[in-house]
């Protein structure tokens, strides 16, 4: 049975299986705390995001013709591997205008060729990645990326033009852009800006990327694949330029039988660390993007179709695909031709730069946000069952900046945070007369110029000791 200490009255707190007492100075702390507010820095990103340049580098993508994993290597003009040396010349140039903030490589992978597979014979998939080295967390990583290769009809067919300018020249565009608006900046937490291969044979670049994630304990915070998000004109015959859409799985598919089993007395069905992310670039951009909507759709992906925030999933990684809210299929995977007077191809022409500039906006200011932001708290409690009360417990964050936590509360069936209350630097709190039967929580850690990390959901019990 599970009973509640009244706040700062009692004395012990059981949590789980620790013991800890309460601060007598914490117990002493005054509610006038109030939260910090906006980040001001995040409005000044968003209106650096420039659609000219967008455009420039999606141009450039296009021009090398084709750059499908199995086209030509080792061509100055034309194929993956001259789109993959530019993209990787782009990171340079940028790093050297922002005096060397970027630390530019190639990431290879070999993927072993089968027969029946769209990669036929050993092939190496290779990846381009600029790392923005935090200041206090180093290894702790958020991460933005975009697809390099791209495909006609066929998949395998390295030979046929295959523009790729929305799928994905427009997402790899985003993240070249994501690096020009954030170098200026210094953050605590490391930003990977990615340029991943062979996403339209298997999601290799994206496995391979996590796999060296894992064999380097790298801590992902989270994961903003980007792919397709430059169109407006949707096959349904809207046009919008106002929404998008953000996929992201409800719980990690890497949990343990145990967690299942919890959830399905305590909840938390639709709110494992991806579907938080999602959140967390939803309210991004509500308060500072005007004029524009994220739609959360409660799904991995498109129905029965992937995407390379995958792979880092299925590693037990944090990720989320943002993407445009009408896809045209005329324009994907298509062989360019007129046929039956309907014009297929994925050329240039399809993409609205406007539009793919305030995406690029969202991600830029929701990496910038979680990068500035203290951690979150490694653990999250709660407790409440049969009292009139709900109490919160999580383990203290270290950072420099951190200067307090938010609780956050929502009903069962509200798809967003609804309420939120700053309450300082302490790790313990009581929501007075808030039931937790008719509620899901969370907390969040707060930096001190109102920058919070995401939110995160209790995974364990507040046990009071008597």
């Amino acid at each position: 049975m599970h009973t509640w200490f009244r706040g700062c009255e009692a004395i012990g707190l059981l949590v789980a299986s620790l013991l800890i007492f309460t601060n007598p100075s914490e117990c002493a702390a005054q509610m006038s705390e109030t939260a910090p507010g906006v980040d001001m820095r995040l409005y000044d990103i968003v209106e650096s995001s420039s659609p000219a340049r967008l455009e420039s580098d999606i141009r450039k993508l296009v021009s090398f013709g084709t750059r499908n994993t199995m086209s030509d290597t080792v061509s100055q003009s034309r194929g993956i591997g001259a789109a993959r040396r530019w993209i990787h010349s782009e990171f340079e140039r940028i790093s050297d205008e922002s005096e060397g903030k970027l630390e530019v490589s190639y990431q290879y992978g070999l993927v072993k060729g089968q027969p029946n597979s769209r990669i036929k014979e050993d092939t190496w998939v290779v990846n381009v990645l600029a790392v923005q080295r935090g200041t206090t967390h180093p290894n702790r990583y958020v991460i933005m990326s975009g697809d390099i290769d791209s495909r006609a009809s066929d998949a395998s067919d390295g030979e046929t033009d295959a523009p790729g300018a929305n799928d994905n020249a427009s997402g790899m565009a985003g993240v070249l852009e994501a690096a020009r608006l954030l170098t200026p900046y210094t953050f605590g937490s490391s930003i990977i800006y990615a340029g991943l291969s062979g996403e339209e044979q298997g999601l290799h670049g994206g496995r391979h990327m996590a796999a060296v994630a894992q064999e380097e304990n790298w801590q992902i915070v989270g994961v903003l694949n980007n792919d397709m998000i430059g169109n407006i004109h949707g096959i349904d015959g809207i046009i919008d330029n106002s929404t998008f859409r953000v996929f992201s799985e409800p719980t990690p598919v890497t949990e343990t039988e145990e967690q299942r089993r919890r959830r399905r007395f305590y909840g938390g069905e639709v709110d494992g660390p991806s579907r938080q992310l999602a959140r967390y670039v939803h309210r991004m951009t509500d308060t500072f993007i005007p004029n524009l909507d994220a739609i959360m759709i409660y799904r991995l992906d498109r129905f029965g179709r992937g995407g390379h925030h995958r792979p880092f999933n299925d590693a037990g990684y944090t990720g989320i695909r943002i993407m445009e809210t009408h896809e045209n299929y005329t324009r994907q995977h298509q062989d360019i031709r007129v046929e039956d007077g309907v014009v297929y191809g994925d050329v240039v022409e399809g993409v609205d730069f406007q539009y793919a500039a305030k995406l690029t906006a969202v991600n830029a200011i929701s990496l910038a946000s979680l990068a500035w932001a203290p951690p979150g708290p490694p653990i999250v409690r709660v407790g409440g069952a049969v009292q009139p009360s709900t109490t919160l417990a999580w383990e203290p964050v270290e950072d420099p900046l951190l200067v307090g936590y938010k609780v956050y509360w929502r009903d069962t069936t509200a798809p967003q945070w609804q309420h939120s209350r700053f309450v300082g630097n302490r790790t313990v709190y009581t929501l007075r007369n808030i039931v937790v039967d008719n509620y899901l929580f969370g907390v969040a850690s707060v930096g001190n110029r109102g920058n919070e990390s995401a939110v995160v959901f209790p995974s364990e019990l507040v046990r009071n000791s008597r």
